[in-house]
C-alpha cells in the first residue's frame, strides 16, 4: 500500500507542479508514446541482453515485493523460535527421531506446527542440512559453521541479483533518454524550415525524451531496486536467525540458551519478548 501511495505521489507533485507553472500537457502527451518506446524498449532489450531468463524471472517476481513488503513478520520469527528449540531438545533427547523430521520435512509433525516456515524451501533447507551436518561428527564445529556460512553468503548473494538489475537498468535510462532527444533534434533538423511556432513544439516533444529517461531512473526504477534491496536484506534476518540458533547448537548449549541466543540476534522490531518467548517454551515442553 505504501508503495502505490507513494507513486501517486510522484505523478501527482511532477505533473501537478508542471501544470500549476503553467505547463502545457498537450506537448508531452503527444510526444508520450513515441518516446517511451525508444526509452523503455532500449532499457527492457538492454535488460533482456545483460540477463538469462532466469534472473528476468526473478527479477519480474521480485518486483512485487516493492508492494508486499517483507515476507517474513513477528509472528514468523516467534515461530522460528518455537521451531528450532522443539528441533535441538529432540536431536538432544533422541537423535534417531530427529532423523525423521530432517529426512522428511514435509510430513514432520514438528514442522507441520508452522507450515509457512515448511513451504520455505530455503529455511527448511538450511535447518535440515545443517542438523544432518552436525550428527554426522564432524571433529570440529567451525567446519559447519564455514560451510553454513557460505551457504547463506551465496544464498543473499543470489536474493540481491533483482536489486542490482534493476539499478543497473536505472543508471542507463538518463542515457537512453538522450538518445530519444537527440534523435528527436535530428527529426527537428530536417524541418527547420517551418515556423517558430512549430519548430517550438518539436523541440519540446524532443526534450520530452530526456525528461522521461531522468523521471523513470529516479522516480520509479531507481526507488523500486532500493525497496527490492531492502526487503532482501530485512528477509535474511530471517534467514541469519536459523544460523545463530543452529551455530550455538554445535557448541552444545543448551536448547533455551540456544533459542535466547536466536532471540537476542533478531531484529527489535521483530523480536519476541524474553517472558513471551519464554511462555512457549514452556507450553512445548508440557505438550511433549
Amino acid at each position: 500500500m505504501v508503495g502505490i501511495i507513494g507513486i501517486i505521489v510522484i505523478f501527482v507533485m511532477v505533473f501537478g507542479g508542471y501544470i500549476l507553472a503553467g505547463g502545457k500537457m498537450a506537448i508531452i502527451m503527444h510526444s508520450l508514446p513515441f518516446e517511451m518506446m525508444i526509452i523503455l524498449g532500449a532499457a527492457v532489450g538492454a535488460f533482456m541482453i545483460a540477463n538469462d531468463m532466469s534472473a528476468i524471472k526473478h527479477t519480474i517476481k521480485d518486483m512485487g515485493k516493492v508492494f508486499k513488503g517483507a515476507k517474513w513478520k513477528r509472528q514468523d520469527y516467534q515461530d522460528l523460535l518455537c521451531l528450532l528449540y522443539s528441533l535441538i531438545r529432540v536431536g538432544r533427547e533422541n537423535p534417531v527421531d530427529l532423523e525423521t523430521h530432517i529426512e522428511e520435512p514435509s510430513g514432520s509433525s514438528i514442522f507441520g506446527k508452522y507450515p509457512k516456515i515448511q513451504k520455505d524451501e530455503t529455511a527448511v533447507g538450511l535447518i535440515c542440512d545443517t542438523l544432518r551436518s552436525a550428527s554426522m561428527n564432524y571433529d570440529d564445529p567451525h567446519q559447519v559453521e564455514e560451510v553454513l556460512e557460505k551457504r547463506m553468503d551465496e544464498h543473499f548473494k543470489h536474493a540481491m541479483h533483482s536489486s542490482h538489475a534493476l539499478q543497473v537498468m536505472a543508471d542507463g535510462l538518463p542515457a537512453l533518454g538522450i538518445v530519444a532527444a537527440v534523435l528527436g533534434i535530428i527529426k527537428t533538423m530536417a524541418s527547420i524550415d517551418q515556423p517558430p511556432a512549430v519548430l517550438g513544439a518539436m523541440i519540446g516533444g524532443a526534450l520530452v525524451g530526456t525528461f522521461l529517461g531522468v523521471f523513470l531512473a529516479y522516480g520509479l526504477i531507481g526507488p523500486f531496486s532500493a525497496k527490492v534491496q531492502t526487503v532482501v536484506e530485512e528477509d535474511n534476518h530471517f534467514y541469519n536467525l536459523i544460523r545463530e540458533v543452529l551455530v550455538a547448537n554445535l557448541y552444545n548449549h543448551a536448547p533455551n540458551i540456544c533459542v535466547e541466543v536466536g532471540r537476542q540476534n533478531t531484529p527489535g522490531r521483530m523480536r519476541p519478548s524474553f517472558d513471551d518467548l519464554d511462555i512457549l517454551i514452556k507450553e512445548l515442553k508440557a505438550a511433549a
